[in-house]
């Protein structure tokens, strides 16, 4: 198994340098879903910040909304945003845990065809 030539504490180093960027990168994405999901709530539905606030977090994390949408307007952007939302968690997740998964699975070093001698 090729060994990267780093100790096992700069190994360490690395990859929780690596995850808290990943993780750093996932509450950014989380903070910006959740910034355009307060002001589609605020500005189309007319909620004031704190209920859109609550709105956006419960819909990004899945839950539902508080508030029923009421305008035409506000119905549209609830049921775009909460597609966007099922999405955003799976990619988000995806992002943050990389680095562990990749650790994980080179750890493992799981052999392919491509890795097989020739006969």
């Amino acid at each position: 198994m090729p060994q990267s030539g780093l100790k096992p504490a700069a190994r360490l180093a690395v990859l929780l340098q690596r995850f808290a960027r990943s993780v750093l990168l996932g509450a950014a994405l989380i903070a910006v879903s959740l910034l355009a999901g307060m002001a589609g709530y605020h500005y189309l539905e007319g909620l004031p910040w704190l209920d859109a606030f609550s709105n956006a977090a419960m819909i990004l994390s899945g839950m539902g909304p508080l508030a029923q949408p009421q305008t035409p307007g506000g119905k549209v952007f609830a049921g775009l945003y909460a597609l966007y939302s099922g999405r955003a968690v799976v990619l988000i997740t995806g992002i943050t845990f990389a680095p562990l998964i990749h650790a994980f699975l080179y750890r493992l070093h799981l052999e392919t065809k491509d890795d097989e001698p020739e006969a």
